[in-house]
Parts: structure tokens; C-alpha cells; sequence
């Protein structure tokens, strides 16, 4: 076994200059293997003849293109370095030398020119002559990518698994926490506190509608039916204001004679407390200094356009506008959130 490990050794000292050493033999050997391999530029494998030391006496033609260089170059190089871990096949070659094997198989990466290292699935064979061993790489890139499918449909099914827990984790207190709304609101007298009520009672149904979408096992189609949209900006302004009770004023500004249209009233309601939101964010500072302000406007326009979208029928629209002694908004941002509340 000592032996074994330490042939290596003189060859890798002397594969930088192959041709000062046994110039005319290895011209004679080059010019002689070429001959006796073409038949392998007809396979679409990779190929490649080696010596004992891995040196390549032939490169195939697919293999040339797998590599993105020429068979010139790749002659007389060792092939251990076309891959990223060459001591698998400096270990295939060494079992080769000792005959411990007919042939050899095993995976591994090759590296390519301007591009990904390949895998492959090695096969090394001794050929009849003595001192010539074969190198068929197999490409496992189908294989490869049917693994990372699989592996991409089953990460998509845990985190479904985990979705419809979380749901039912989320879906068991609601019940309770609208009851308990329920009651408190029986025992109220005041109006300001018996709205606050409401609002819990109506962001439970709102969950719960949300769970229900979740836990279905396809996702339901969207809910389309007639939307006012001013029922939406008083369900979100009162959202708002329950949780920015002091220093926060919403505004209203509505076109009483804006009809009512098609649409997703849960979603839409979703989409504009998102926006709404994220108003009332920006105004943190002026929340504290107790002038915010927020103006909910709606308007009827007609071939207006946002970004690339031109609307050239009527529209229904809804902008937001904040106000306070110091800009809250850039406009870039001011228009985006206007578009987005557009329907």
C-alpha cells in the first residue's frame, strides 16, 4: 500500500514539461492515440483517455464542448484538475495502476469555463493497452434537477402543513375573543366604547375569514359583489383611529355621488388599511407632536394614468393625503400610494 501512495509523487513533479523529457515519444504517442479514438467523437458521453498518471492522451468532442476548450489544450494536462475535487479521481487512477478494479463509478463536479461546475457521474475502465484508462462522465443535470424539484415540492408541502397549524392555532381563540366583544359590548353605555367593540367584533369576522382561506384546500376565487367604496374608507378610518387614538386626525373628503361598483370588499378593505398604514407610520413624529393628519379623498376621474397604466374609462378612486407642519411623504411615494387605492 506504501508503494501505491508515493507513484503519484515523480509524476506530478515531471507533467509540466512532458515534451523536454520525452519529446519525440510523446509526439509519436499523440499522433498515434488520436487515430485509434475517433470512433468516440461519435458518442454523445464525455470522454476522455488517460495514462496512468492522468495525463490526457484523447479528449471526445463532447467533451470539448462540456469544457469549453479546445482537445489541443486539454492534451498532455492532467485531468484530475478539470474537476473540484481531484483526488477522486487521483485515487480511481491509483486503483487502475493496481488492478483492483475492473471499472470504477462515482460522482463529481466538472469545472467548465465561464460557466457552473457539471455533475457528473464518472466511470473509469482500463482499456486493453496497457497503461490507457478510460473517463466516461455521464451528465447529471436532469437527474439533478428532478432531485431539486422534488426537494422544492416538499419544502412547498411543509410549509403548506405549517400554514394550516398556524391557521387552526389562530382560527381557536378567535371565537373566544369575539364573545368576549360580544358581552363586553351588552354591558357598555357609551357610544364612543360600544364602537371600539364593534371594530374587535368585526376584525374577528375578518380573521375568521382569512383562516377559512387558509385552511381550504384550494384557494377560493375572489368574492365579487357590489362595493361602496366610502363603507370601506369608514371601516378602515375607524381601524385607524382605534389604534392611533390621540394625535392622528383622518379627514374625509367624499364624492357622495360616486356609484357603487364590483369588486373584492375584504380585499379591498386589506389593501387600503395597508396603505392607510403605512401613512400613519410616516406621521410618527407628528402623531407624538399631536398635528397629523390624513385626508381620505375620493374622486371620479377619467384617462387618468399611473406609471405605464393608462385608464381611459372612468374611474373610481381613492387618494390619501397627509398634512402637518413638515413634509411627511415624498411625492414619489404620495403618488404610488394613491395608485395603489385605485379600483
Amino acid at each position: 500500500m506504501s508503494g501505491l501512495k508515493k507513484t503519484p509523487t515523480p509524476s506530478l513533479i515531471k507533467r509540466r514539461a512532458p515534451s523536454k523529457t520525452t519529446g519525440a515519444e510523446g509526439a509519436k504517442r499523440s499522433a498515434a492515440v488520436p487515430g485509434r479514438f475517433q470512433s468516440l467523437d461519435m458518442l454523445a458521453t464525455l470522454v476522455a483517455v488517460v495514462d496512468a498518471d492522468g495525463h490526457v492522451l484523447y479528449a471526445n468532442a463532447a467533451l470539448e464542448d462540456a469544457l469549453g476548450t479546445s482537445r489541443r489544450s486539454i492534451a498532455n494536462t492532467l485531468f484530475q484538475e478539470c474537476f473540484t475535487e481531484p483526488s477522486l479521481l487521483e485515487s480511481a487512477l491509483s486503483g487502475a495502476r493496481g488492478n483492483e478494479f475492473a471499472a470504477l463509478r462515482y460522482d463529481a463536479w466538472l469545472k467548465r469555463v465561464s460557466h457552473e461546475a457539471l455533475p457528473v457521474h464518472v466511470v473509469v475502465a482500463q482499456t486493453e493497452s496497457k497503461g490507457e484508462v478510460v473517463v466516461e462522465l455521464l451528465p447529471l443535470e436532469q437527474q439533478a434537477r428532478q432531485e431539486r424539484e422534488e426537494r422544492l415540492i416538499d419544502q412547498a408541502q411543509a410549509n403548506k402543513e405549517l400554514i394550516r397549524n398556524l391557521a387552526h392555532e389562530i382560527k381557536n381563540p378567535l371565537g373566544g375573543i369575539r364573545g368576549a366583544a360580544q358581552l363586553l359590548q351588552m354591558e357598555l353605555d357609551s357610544r364612543e366604547l360600544i364602537e371600539y367593540t364593534q371594530v374587535i367584533i368585526h376584525e374577528a369576522d375578518r380573521l375568521q375569514s382569512l383562516v377559512d382561506r387558509l385552511l381550504a384546500p384550494h384557494r377560493r376565487p375572489h368574492v365579487v359583489g357590489d362595493v361602496n367604496i366610502h363603507e370601506v374608507c369608514e371601516r378602515v378610518r375607524s381601524l385607524i383611529l382605534a389604534e392611533f387614538p390621540r394625535g392622528l386626525r383622518v379627514v374625509r373628503d367624499y364624492d357622495a355621488s360616486i356609484p357603487e361598483f364590483r369588486g373584492d370588499r375584504e380585499q379591498l378593505i386589506q389593501a387600503v388599511l395597508n396603505i392607510a398604514h403605512n401613512a400613519a407610520q410616516a406621521l410618527a413624529e407628528r402623531i407624538a407632536a399631536g398635528d397629523a393628519q390624513i385626508i381620505f379623498k375620493t374622486r371620479v376621474g377619467r384617462q387618468v394614468t399611473f406609471g405605464h397604466w393608462n385608464c381611459m374609462s372612468s374611474t373610481t378612486g381613492l387618494a390619501f393625503q397627509t398634512r402637518s407642519r413638515t413634509a411627511s411623504f415624498s411625492r414619489s411615494c404620495r403618488d404610488a400610494m394613491a395608485a395603489l387605492a385605485w379600483v
